[in-house]
């Protein structure tokens, strides 16, 4: 599995994606479960609000090797924060459409 984490741009002063490593290394959270090998093919903002650039950023994931876009949980749950983005659904939407079914997408990370 090549994942290609997606991270909320108003997050990154303060989280620098230690959980989200922890939870793909570990095989916890999302990832649970899960037997093949987790390779991180990159790790990058959704570019800011409303997370238009998320549709390029993903593509951009798929063309280095990603086969699963995950989205983390700074976007979809609001952690550490407690304020999920609230364009997360519709980001989540466009950026399946633009990678296609081939690609698996996930939710969050922890």
């Amino acid at each position: 599995m090549n994942i290609g984490i997606i991270r909320c741009m108003q997050t990154e002063d303060f989280c620098p994606g230690s959980t989200d490593f922890k939870m793909v290394r570990e095989r916890k959270g999302a990832f649970e479960g899960i037997e093949e090998d987790i390779h991180i093919t990159g790790f990058i903002s959704c570019g800011g609000c409303p997370g238009k650039k998320a549709v390029l950023r993903a593509q951009e994931l798929v063309k280095r090797g990603a086969d699963t876009i995950v989205f983390a949980s700074c976007i979809q749950k609001g952690t550490p924060i407690g304020y999920p983005c609230p364009f997360a659904r519709k980001m989540r939407e466009i950026v399946a459409r633009a990678v296609g079914d081939s690609i698996r997408i996930m939710d969050y990370t922890h």
